[in-house]
């Protein structure tokens, strides 16, 4: 996808860990329950890093650099990721723009190693990349870039701004109200959470397809099928299949690999209103 270079007045970027971790912190054993969930069910990792915190209480130290030029060039996976950032912002807020909704762009934080505090609690580089709705932040470590060209096969740069723009559309649900919604009705529904939980991330799916979409005249020859096959590498029902394990409908988080491809179809049509209609609370 041909991207213009990104603009340092349009994003908010800063790279943080690195920090030493303190005595009753972060453990290792935390960080691998939490890479575990992620890479092979599928898990919220903020909500895995929150049931081990539990009774696991402490704080970690954080050294952060907020040079957008500098954290964006640090790598050209920092540069991708800084280059659709900028272009997610322009698109998203040229939506909002027109529906008469007041818009405001995410902070995107590189996780250098070690630990570091987000608003969801204490993070780590082996969660994977994540949303935080508490400080509406986009976390995530380009190290990751590699690991899913491993689990995907995909290496090239369309896997990774869907991984990008998949996070971006949580922010997308958060300033929109979606994500609270959801949110009381797993708390009045507990029995239907994974399934309201599977409807979040799929609409996810296809608020990266719209931007994509929307971006359409920058797709080069071979972008959308890179993207499907991605979303199909990381369905619940891929995951668990490739770990050894038995699909379960009732353990999946983010939907199977067809429910992944069917809304990113979707969102490449360009229109966010047909979202909606996954999660049908907007």
């Amino acid at each position: 996808m041909r991207l213009n270079p990104f603009n340092t007045s349009n994003i908010r970027v800063r790279s943080g860990g690195g920090g030493a971790r303190k005595a009753g912190g972060l453990g290792c054993g935390t960080i691998v329950i939490a890479a575990v969930a992620y890479f092979v069910f599928g898990a919220d990792p903020m909500q895995t890093i929150g049931m081990v915190e539990g009774v696991q209480q402490g704080s970690q130290t954080t050294q952060a650099n907020t040079n957008e030029q500098e954290v964006c060039t640090a790598n050209r996976y920092a540069t991708e990721t800084c280059n659709a950032l900028d272009s997610l912002n322009s698109t998203w807020s040229g939506v909002f723009t027109q529906q008469g909704a007041q818009f405001r762009d995410p902070q995107l934080t590189f996780i250098n190693g070690g630990n570091i505090r987000t608003g969801c609690g204490a993070a780590s580089s082996a969660m994977g990349p994540f949303y935080c709705p508490a400080d509406e932040g986009i976390y995530l470590d380009t190290r990751f870039f590699d690991q899913l060209a491993q689990m995907s096969g995909e290496g090239g740069d369309f896997a990774r701004l869907y991984v990008v723009a998949h996070e971006y559309g949580h922010h997308i649900q958060t300033i929109t109200g979606i994500s609270d919604q959801i949110r009381s009705a797993q708390q009045q529904n507990p029995r239907a959470a994974n399934q309201l939980q599977v409807l979040m991330e799929l609409q996810a799916d296809c608020y990266a397809g719209v931007w994509a979409g929307k971006n359409r005249s920058r797709i080069d020859p071979g972008d959308i099928e890179e993207g499907l096959r991605a979303a199909s590498a990381i369905g619940d029902d891929t995951l668990m299949e490739r770990a050894g394990q038995r699909a379960n409908p009732e353990s999946f988080t983010h939907g199977t690999s067809e429910q992944r491809m069917q809304a990113l179809r979707l969102g490449f049509q360009g229109d966010d209103r047909r979202c909606d209609a996954i999660t049908n609370v907007r």
